[in-house]
């Protein structure tokens, strides 16, 4: 039997002026929310319709390798909180010096505040040991889940929802308190909920921790390094 995928194929019509404009304006306001949180817990249909983005990102394979754990007990995000201050503070001691005071003014979570925490994983054996498209880059099913991530942003910035990515967090410590599964890959941290106001720009950058980098440095024509005749800069 030969497939033919005709049947199935849609038109890729560009959209529209003003639906180009939200997606752009979702992309570059989303920001990594930690202190704007608001007490109000999200609705369960607000939830699904994130999970759902979330659930459409591509995935190598088509493995969809991941799961999401939705963290709303007090007891686990505060044992979350406590794993992060032991992190924060080995991080900190690895800092040059005159760093380390910046470091600490900044507010690096929202464990706490956030009224849903997200734990979002990669089952990397969920089409098998190498599965279509990872036998040369097996760590494209991560990657895929990395994806699912910023699908899960970039839909609660339309929503009005913030997120932040807590990445100072030794795995260990969240396999225990969550009872993840050695064979399941953790992959994203986050804190969820409902924001007033977020950040004009990055955080980080008001703060002067860093600044974006220009983007024409970043660009470099068929081979490594190579920013001659490059026609889009």
């Amino acid at each position: 039997m030969v497939f033919d995928p005709e049947p199935s194929l849609v038109a890729n019509a560009p959209f529209s002026e003003e639906e180009r404009a939200a997606v752009y304006r979702a992309i570059h306001t989303r920001r990594d929310v930690r202190d704007e949180f608001l007490p109000d817990d999200l609705s369960q249909e607000e939830v699904m319709r994130l999970l759902d983005a979330a659930h459409h990102a591509p995935s190598v394979g088509f493995m969809q390798p991941w799961n999401f754990l939705l963290i709303r007990d007090r007891a686990l995000r505060e044992a979350v909180h406590a794993a992060f201050e032991r992190a924060s503070e080995a991080e900190e001691a690895l800092l040059p010096p005159e760093r380390r005071a910046h470091y600490r003014s900044l507010k690096l979570q929202g464990i706490l505040k956030a009224p849903l925490n997200v734990c979002i994983t990669c089952d990397r054996s969920r089409q098998g040991p190498t599965g279509l498209g990872r036998t040369q880059q097996p760590e494209a099913d991560l990657l895929s889940t990395a994806c699912a991530v910023q699908n899960l942003w970039l839909a609660a910035r339309a929503e009005g929802i913030g997120v932040g990515w807590v990445s100072i967090l030794r795995e260990q410590d969240l396999r225990e308190i969550l009872d993840i599964p050695p064979q399941i890959a953790i992959v994203a941290y986050l804190c969820v909920g409902r924001v007033a106001k977020t950040y004009a720009r990055p955080e980080l950058e008001i703060r002067q921790w860093a600044k974006r980098l220009p983007l024409e440095e970043l660009i470099f024509s068929d081979r490594w390094g190579n920013r001659t005749n490059n026609s889009i800069v």
